[in-house]
């Protein structure tokens, strides 16, 4: 099953507190890379565009209240 399936499955509540976990794992890879502790960059990019496929979800459950 992919994400957004996994992710369309959860309530409101549940996708707010994925997109809260995934932005605070995204802070500690952006530290990590500040501080070049981080090897593997392209975890950055993917966090990132979980975050935005989770707000999008998000936003059509919304949208269909």
């Amino acid at each position: 099953m992919t994400k957004a399936a996994e992710l369309r499955q959860k309530d409101v509540a549940g996708i707010e507190a994925e997109i809260k976990s995934l932005q605070k794992a995204h802070f500690g890879l952006r530290m990590q890379k500040a501080t070049q502790q981080l090897g593997n960059t392209s975890t950055l990019r993917s966090t990132r565009r979980d975050i935005a496929r989770a707000k999008t979800i998000l936003a059509e459950k919304q949208a269909a209240k």
